[in-house]
């Protein structure tokens, strides 16, 4: 299994967040050309409170977001809109760490009109990204990524969330 999801936010059984996870992120790595049988990946499925304690921690920001990653290596281009150094099977298989808050989830998927299991999935898909290398500060970096997760979510019946 790529993903060993921990729930500590029962809420999240109702969309199966390990379920989801392992879909999302095994999608992600077969769209990338990367076999998910060679990776692993952590999800915490929490609430706001938990994410705001390790978004203070880690960002300096002590506030609820609705998903954080920490990429087990840094595998970010120095160009813009340049695809990330893929990993190599042989290498530390560990990509890194997902957080994902109910909460927050659950309030952006409502104001968006959008199910909650669709919104968590395409949250998911964006952090495998970020664990792969990929960001959106810059502008062609976000181009990037952003039309990497339309494919993606594409491919497992998600409409552009965009």
């Amino acid at each position: 299994m790529l993903t060993e999801t921990l729930v500590e936010d029962a809420r999240w059984t109702s969309v199966d967040l390990p379920g989801l996870a392992e879909t999302a992120a095994q999608a992600t790595l077969a769209h990338l050309g990367l076999d998910p049988a060679d990776w692993e990946i952590a999800v915490l499925g929490c609430d706001d409170a938990r994410i705001a304690a390790l978004n203070a921690d880690f960002r300096d920001r002590p506030q609820p977001t609705n998903v954080l990653s920490w990429p087990a290596e840094d595998r970010g281009p120095r160009d813009p809109g340049a695809a990330p150094d893929a990993p190599w099977p042989g290498d530390d298989p560990e990509l890194g760490d997902i957080a994902i808050a109910y909460d927050t989830c659950a309030r952006e998927a409502g104001a968006a009109g959008r199910p909650l299991a669709a919104h968590a999935t395409h949250l998911v898909v964006h952090a495998v990204l970020h664990l792969l290398g990929y960001d959106h500060i810059r502008d062609a970096d976000a181009a990037l990524m952003q039309a990497l997760e339309v494919r993606i979510l594409c491919k497992l019946g998600i409409d552009d969330p965009y």
